[in-house]
């Protein structure tokens, strides 16, 4: 855990969490408690850790950037949860934390000795969180789960893509990521909820359940017709608004389109849009007299806008149309973004010194508090802090560690 920048208590400062996680879904949950001041502890197999080290890396025995991205401010122990020492220093560290994250396939952390009711009964004030695929008492509990999975399952890639094409898969990784922060949105409410009751409890987030929470607005528009939300490409999935439209720019980039939207609340985002591009002439014409209508004439708002900003560069046209007032949003690939000097500014792009990959430049942390504010550091290696944290935490002497080495038991 790392202070805050002004000197001040991080907003979890002095809160411990155990994090059993790996690849994205749980671990991208205990980063974002990292990042408010909580002192996250990966608790990793001893001979290869989180499978997210090695799974994606461009250089072997190297951590993985993936890695790299989603366990920032972390630090990491090794235990073996299959050796009964491993498992005793476990439950010394299940004393003293505050927190357990685990997404495991469905029953390992129970086979391993450490289901809710053992570690409540090891510490009744701790919160224990589980992520997994599917609900546990479902129909499909069994079944793994990955980001595209949980996408697929919650309805993601049934309202992605275009009209006449096939379901696609948004690039965002919501159904990890997404799912990660549902679950530290829900150990934040426990964590507060102790303060009144005393004891912790156990949460449970499903992935397929995270998605369809983040669909919500599909199911406005199923309301509104009765049959399942279509794909719609880039319109409104509500089908009450136009423009809503990614529009091609001046060049020949992948990228270089711009998206123009006008709300469906009313005309001043149309009539400010039509003074933009000069054609003010229209504001009387009655197909696109209100939103309603121009919906209806969608084909030719976008043949309208499409002359225009094929004329002008995609930041151009943000700047003209945002400066009017009107909703608009180029199309930012990841190398614009990361060499963002505002972005760079801002801090959601840092440079941090990985001990052996030397910089890496990452995303940094969105929340922006005015009184808790972490420095993002780099990710740990397999078992960094092992010597520091069973010594602080468990008085472990380096000998004593030593022998658990020799014995394999972390």
């Amino acid at each position: 855990m790392q202070p805050s920048e002004d000197g001040m208590k991080a907003a979890l400062a002095g809160v411990k969490i155990l994090d059993l996680a790996q690849f994205e879904a749980g671990t991208s949950c205990t980063e974002t408690l990292a990042w408010l001041g909580a002192d996250v502890i990966k608790v990793e197999e001893p001979t290869l850790g989180d499978q997210g080290r090695g799974a994606s890396t461009d250089q072997k025995g190297v951590d993985s950037h993936y890695f790299m991205l989603l366990n920032a401010n972390k630090r990491s122990v090794t235990c073996n949860l299959k050796h009964e020492q491993g498992r005793a220093m476990f439950r010394g560290l299940l004393e003293k934390a505050d927190v357990v994250i685990e997404n495991y396939a469905l029953g390992v952390i129970e086979r391993l000795g450490f289901g809710w009711e053992e570690i409540h009964k090891i510490n009744p004030r701790i919160i224990f969180a589980q992520i997994k695929g599917f609900a546990p008492d479902g129909p499909y509990a069994k079944y793994l789960s990955f980001d595209n999975i949980a996408q697929a399952v919650g309805g993601g890639l049934s309202i992605t893509g275009e009209p006449d094409g096939r379901p696609m898969r948004p690039g965002m990784t919501i159904g990890d990521t997404g799912t990660g922060l549902h679950c530290a949105l829900g150990i934040l409410a426990a964590l507060y909820q102790r303060k009144v009751t005393g004891r912790g409890q156990r949460i449970e987030v499903a992935m397929q359940d995270a998605v369809i929470n983040f669909s919500r607005i599909a199911y406005a528009a199923q309301a509104l017709t009765g049959k399942a939300a279509p794909r719609v490409g880039n319109q409104s999935i509500l089908g009450t608004s136009s423009p809503s439209e990614c529009y091609r720019c001046k060049g020949d980039g992948p990228n270089d389109y711009c998206y123009v939207y006008t709300t469906r609340a009313g005309n001043h985002h149309w009539e400010r849009l039509l003074k933009v591009i000069g054609r003010e002439d229209l504001l009387a014409d009655a197909r696109f007299a209100t939103p309603e209508m121009r919906w209806q004439h969608r084909q030719d708002v976008d043949q309208l806008i499409s002359a225009w900003t094929a004329q002008r560069d995609k930041v151009e046209v943000m700047t003209l149309l945002g400066e009017a007032g009107v909703p608009a949003g180029a199309v930012l690939d990841t190398n614009e973004l990361l060499n963002d000097p505002h972005l760079r500014k801002r801090g959601m792009f840092v440079t941090v010194k990985h001990p052996v990959r030397g910089d890496f430049t990452m995303p940094g942390f969105p929340v922006k508090m005015s009184g808790s504010s972490v420095p993002v550091t780099a990710s740990p290696l397999l078992g960094e802090h092992n010597t520091e944290i069973y010594g602080a935490w468990l008085g472990a002497t380096p000998e004593r560690l030593a022998e658990l080495r020799k014995d394999k038991a972390i």
